[in-house]
């Protein structure tokens, strides 16, 4: 089984945070709302990863201005492909705060949607396990 990094930012401005709509056919949780994020490829420190994986996801427009790491937490969960394989991986996320100085974001074909939503909001969401399992832990989601 294959191992990755994960490096998951809940991303905050003006008391709003970021969700993304995956897509319905691929990844790990499809047709669900998540956190950005991926996963950090060799060589990288874990900072310059969760900024290029934003960057990557969400445009160069985004400003993060402050980074705090959290969290962590790991598990098994299954990746589909655009092609429709399948692939069993244990993943380890690194889960971070993240202040956004703006809203700038031009997202990329990883999602479908993205929403900036306030905390009373988050449960009328179909949010992933993994995504409300760290609302919860942030006291963001009952």
């Amino acid at each position: 089984m294959r191992q990755r990094t994960i490096l998951c930012p809940l991303i905050e401005n003006e008391g709003e945070y970021l969700l993304c709509k995956m897509p319905k056919d691929r990844g790990v949780f499809p047709d669900q709302w998540a956190l950005s994020g991926g996963g950090l490829e060799p060589g990288e420190t874990i900072e310059a990863g969760l900024r290029r994986e934003i960057r990557e996801e969400l445009g160069d427009a985004l400003i993060i201005d402050r980074v705090t790491p959290w969290t962590f937490r790991d598990d098994v969960r299954v990746k589909t492909y655009a092609d429709g394989t399948r692939e069993e991986i244990y993943m380890i996320y690194l889960i971070f705060d993240c202040h956004a100085a703006n809203r700038a974001i031009s997202f990329n074909e990883e999602f479908e949607a993205v929403a900036w939503v306030k905390p009373d909001n988050l449960c009328d969401y179909d949010l992933n396990e993994a995504t409300r399992m760290t609302l919860i832990a942030q006291g963001l989601l009952k």
